[in-house]
C-alpha cells in the first residue's frame, strides 16, 4: 500500500532531515498484550459467572451483543486501563479486543457501544448482586487446587470521592469530600475475596459483624474444615465482631485503640523503655508486653499486645487484641499483624492502577456492579502476575507495570482464511518474558 505524507504533520528536523508522521500503515492495535488476559478469562470464565447471575430482559430474536460478552468487554476494558464506558465508542472495532471477545478482528462484528454497557450496568438489582457476591466467593475458593487448610483475610474500607448525587453518597468530615467507602476483603496472598459498597462513614459493630458472618459462612460451606485468621484495623475491633468470632470459631488479630486504662496498665513500661533509650541512644527501641484485658463492653477478658517504641521522634504506643493463644508478643505484632499492611498494596492495586473508585453512577446497584467489574479485572491481573517466572521481580510488580509492558504493545493482525497473525515489533524489550507468559498460559494441545 503506498503512504502518502502529502497531509502529515512536520516534527523537528533530525540532521536535517524532516520527520513526518501519518496514520496510514497497516491495521494495527496498541493493546496486543491482552491475548494475555483473554487466556486467563477463558479458563477463569468470570465473565459467564456474572452473566449467569443475571435476567436478561431483551427479546432473544434481537439480541447482537450477548451479557456474557457486554461483561467480558467492560472487564478487558478495564484491565487495560480504560476505566472509562465512552472509551467503547472507539475500542469497539480494536482488532485486540476483538480477538479478546472471540471474533475475527477484521470480519467480526464490532463490539457493544457505550450505552450498551451502561444498561449491562445498570440491569442487575439487589437479589442478582448478592448472587454476584457468592459467585465471586465461590470463584475464590475454586482458586485452589484444593482446600487450604488455613487462610488469612484482611477486612478493610477505602474511601471514593463522588461528584454528583449518587445514590448512597455521604459527606465524610474527614476527607472534607462527598462520598462511598466500600468494604474489601483480600486474603494474605493478595487474592480478592469481596467488596461492598457502603456510604462514607465508618462501618458500625452491627454492621461489621453481619458482613464477617455473611462472608464467612460462604467460605465455610466450600471449606468446611479450614481455619480463618481475620486482621482488621481498630475500629473494626467492636464488642459485636469479637463476639461474632468467637461464635464462628474464628482466629482473629485486631487493631486496638488507645485508653486510659490501657495506658495506666502500661505506663512503666514506657517510663522504663524511654529512660532505657536515654541512656544509649539508637534508631529506636521497641518493648513488648502481654495481658489480659477487658473493655466494659466486652462479654469476657481477651489478650492484648502493647507495642512501646521510643526513638528520635519520641514514643509511640499501639495495641493488638488477639485469641491466638501461642506465640511471643513481639512475633505476633511484628510479623502477623503488622503484615496486614500489604493489605493497602492490594488497595492500591484495585483502586489506583484499576479505577475501582470509577463509582460514578447514579444508582447505588450499577456502583455496586462496577466493583464486581473491577474486582474481575483484578483477578485477571492478579493471575497473570501468579503466572510470571517464579523469584522474578514480575512476580512483586505492580499492575501499572505489568500493564505497561505486558499489554501495551503494538502490532500488526492480520486475518487470513485459516489463520489470525499477530506481528509483535522486533525490538519488543520484553519477548523472553512474553514467550514464557503465551507458553504458560496457552490450551493444551490436541491428543
Amino acid at each position: 500500500m503506498g503512504q502518502s505524507t502529502c497531509s502529515t504533520p512536520r516534527l523537528s528536523p533530525l540532521n536535517g532531515k524532516p520527520i513526518l508522521v501519518g496514520f496510514d500503515g497497516a491495521d494495527m492495535s496498541s493493546d496486543a498484550g491482552l491475548a494475555l488476559l483473554r487466556e486467563i478469562e477463558r479458563k477463569a470464565g468470570l465473565a459467564q459467572r456474572l452473566a449467569d447471575c443475571l435476567h436478561d430482559p431483551r427479546d432473544p430474536a434481537k439480541v447482537q451483543h450477548r451479557l456474557c460478552d457486554i461483561i467480558r468487554f467492560r472487564i478487558m476494558m478495564i484491565g487495560a486501563g480504560y476505566e472509562d464506558g465512552n472509551d467503547a465508542t472507539a475500542l469497539r472495532h480494536d482488532p485486540s479486543f476483538r480477538i479478546a471477545l472471540e471474533r475475527g478482528p477484521e470480519t467480526g462484528p464490532a463490539l457493544s457501544s457505550q450505552p450498551t454497557i451502561s444498561r449491562m450496568e445498570n440491569l442487575p438489582d439487589a437479589r442478582a448482586l448478592i448472587r454476584m457476591g457468592r459467585e465471586m466467593v465461590r470463584f475464590y475458593c475454586q482458586s485452589f487446587a484444593r482446600a487450604p487448610s488455613q487462610i488469612v483475610l484482611d477486612i478493610d474500607d477505602t474511601f471514593d470521592a463522588v461528584h454528583g448525587h449518587q445514590q448512597l453518597r455521604l459527606f465524610n468530615a474527614f476527607y472534607d469530600e462527598y462520598g462511598f467507602q466500600p468494604i474489601v476483603v483480600f486474603d494474605g496472598e493478595g487474592r480478592l475475596v469481596g467488596t461492598l459498597l457502603r456510604p462514607a462513614r465508618r462501618p458500625k459493630g452491627a454492621e461489621s459483624a453481619a458482613h464477617i458472618r455473611r462472608l464467612i459462612r460462604q467460605i465455610a460451606k466450600y471449606w468446611p474444615k479450614t481455619e480463618i485468621l481475620l486482621r482488621a484495623d481498630s475500629h473494626y475491633c467492636t464488642p459485636q465482631v469479637l463476639d461474632q468470632c468467637d461464635r464462628l470459631g474464628l482466629r482473629y488479630i485486631f487493631g486496638l485503640s488507645k485508653n486510659g486504662r490501657l495506658a495506666q496498665t502500661i505506663s512503666a513500661l514506657e517510663a522504663s523503655t524511654a529512660a532505657r533509650y536515654a541512656r544509649t541512644p539508637g534508631p529506636t527501641l521497641r518493648r513488648f508486653k502481654t495481658f489480659s484485658y477487658a473493655a466494659r463492653s466486652w462479654s469476657k477478658p481477651r489478650r492484648v499486645i502493647a507495642r512501646v517504641e521510643v526513638g528520635p521522634l519520641g514514643r509511640d504506643t499501639r495495641y493488638i487484641v488477639t485469641n491466638l493463644e501461642g506465640g511471643r508478643g513481639k512475633h505476633l505484632y511484628e510479623k502477623l499483624y503488622s503484615a496486614r499492611g500489604q493489605a493497602e498494596n492490594h488497595i492500591k492495586a484495585w483502586k489506583t492502577h484499576l479505577a475501582s473508585d470509577r463509582t460514578s453512577c447514579s444508582k447505588a446497584n450499577a456502583n455496586q456492579m462496577r466493583l464486581m467489574l473491577h474486582g474481575c479485572a483484578y483477578w485477571l491481573w492478579w493471575k497473570l502476575r501468579a503466572a510470571c517466572p517464579k523469584r522474578s521481580p514480575w512476580r512483586r510488580a505492580q499492575f501499572d507495570t505489568l500493564r505497561l509492558h505486558l499489554v501495551k504493545l503494538a502490532a500488526t493482525i492480520v486475518e487470513k482464511k485459516t489463520r489470525i497473525i499477530v506481528t509483535l515489533p522486533a525490538s519488543c524489550p520484553r519477548q523472553e518474558l512474553l514467550r514464557f507468559l503465551f507458553g504458560a498460559l496457552a490450551p493444551p494441545g490436541p491428543a
